[in-house]
């Protein structure tokens, strides 16, 4: 039976997100009221600028006090989409203590107090949903909440973030240095006029620690996930790529430790070989790559940002909250029963792409090599160009940990026929 009273439903930021959203809402209120099995109603749109033209967007809906909104006690469903710590965070609590189911789009708030905004929405028997906070439409939060709970995840692997992926692609296609790729980001409006956050890593991060918490029933913070950016990313490690069949990505990788007793999570720029599903993923696109014990190997591609991607997974989720209302119920909320701990970046195990710039005479690939074997890590492959008395030197280990990799790097310094380590780029997707 159809129920006949509306859900009312209020939007917390109308930038390119929110505007896409209210479109979507109105456009196809018939089919959502079909889908959810009563009418959906916006009835509040929060702003900061109430001045700002914005087409299609109703200006009676328009209000400055969020605070206000969120505390009707009428309100069904809170859409968060202004993003930042606070006051989103704030403004979430009290919608879930006057009874409103949460939709976000919040990244860095949940990557950094989830597991108490999903305390503070069980408390109050509400829901608290956020596809929309990791990959834009591609569906990633409920297939591993949902439909990956009865199996075991030991990895995901990712592309989830568009700026970083459409300048390494420029720069490997092209044969761009960064700031030339950067420049060509920004004039098409991929990048921000301020791109540290996608360019060091900081959103990738956020999106790591999310995913990470999911797939391993256990609880990962932002502060736990390994963070290195793209900037130092070189055409000359694009050419050392391109020798080794591989190409370079800035990746997400979150993982289960052999043993099952800890996961870690990180976040760096990595050579992949060209075989590897991810290599192939272009320009602004997003694409995660899972391993799964009974599922296998699934991988989940499409645009990872924009208004109208990242709107489809707000609708997606206020489909899946607002049938819970009207069913009286909640849907999945945190599941961290595993308490793993998070093992730091030094226990992490990976492989090495090392150059090092060293004198061209007798015996210098036998002194590294001897420091190498010193420190526990072993070579899979080297290879030695010289010319006028200097030589560079390509190392590609076999699987080490960090931490003795850091300590081989070291030792290698103070030798006196290697000049320089030119680059260290970590090898995955083997």
């Amino acid at each position: 039976m159809m129920r006949t009273r509306p859900l009312k439903v209020a939007l917390l930021g109308c930038g390119v997100v929110g505007s896409e959203v209210t479109r979507i809402m109105t456009t196809h209120a018939d089919d959502l009221t079909q889908r959810i099995g009563a009418p959906v109603e916006l009835v509040g749109i929060a702003v900061r600028r109430p001045d700002r033209v914005r087409e299609g967007v109703p200006q009676e809906l328009i209000t400055t006090d969020a605070t206000a909104l969120v505390k009707r006690g009428d309100i069904d469903v809170v859409i968060e989409v202004i993003g930042g710590i606070e006051p989103a965070r704030s403004l979430i609590i009290a919608a879930f203590e006057h009874g409103a189911s949460v939709v976000s789009a919040n990244k860095a708030l949940l990557a950094q107090d989830g597991a108490a905004l999903h305390a503070a929405a069980e408390q109050h028997g509400v829901d608290l949903y956020y596809e929309a906070a990791v990959a834009g439409a591609i569906p990633l939060v409920r297939p591993l909440r949902e439909s990956l709970a009865g199996d075991r995840v030991n990895r995901v692997l990712g592309i989830v973030n568009g700026t970083t992926n459409f300048i390494l692609d420029k720069m490997d296609s092209s044969g761009a240095g960064y700031s030339e790729a950067l420049d060509e980001a920004t004039a098409l409006g991929y990048a921000e006029a301020d791109p540290t956050a996608d360019v060091e890593g900081f959103d990738a991060a956020a999106k790591a620690a999310i995913l990470a918490g999911i797939a391993f029933h256990t609880r990962v913070r932002l502060d736990d996930v390994h963070r290195e950016g793209m900037t130092e990313v070189t055409a000359a490690d694009f050419a050392s790529a391109k020798q080794m069949g591989c190409t370079i990505k800035l990746l997400a990788i979150c993982e289960r430790a052999a043993d099952g007793k800890s996961v870690s999570a990180r976040v760096h720029p990595a050579m992949i070989p060209l075989t590897h599903p991810l290599a192939s993923v272009r320009e602004a696109y997003n694409a995660v790559f899972i391993e799964a014990d009974a599922a296998g190997q699934l991988m989940f591609y499409g645009p990872g940002a924009g208004g109208a991607p990242t709107a489809s997974a707000v609708l997606g989720d206020l489909v899946a909250v607002c049938r819970n209302k009207v069913a009286e119920a909640t849907g999945p909320g945190e599941s961290a029963y595993t308490r793993l701990p998070v093992s730091a970046m030094g226990e992490v195990v990976t492989r090495y792409h090392i150059s090092l710039d060293v004198a061209d005479k007798p015996g210098v690939l036998a002194q590294v090599a001897t420091v190498f074997a010193e420190h526990g890590v072993s070579i899979d492959t080297v290879r030695q160009q010289g010319k006028d008395g200097e030589a560079s030197l390509v190392v590609v280990t076999h699987r080490a940990t960090d931490a003795a990799l850091s300590a081989t790097v070291e030792a290698l310094r103070k030798l006196d026929t290697v000049r320089d380590v030119a680059s260290i780029m970590r090898v995955e997707g083997e």
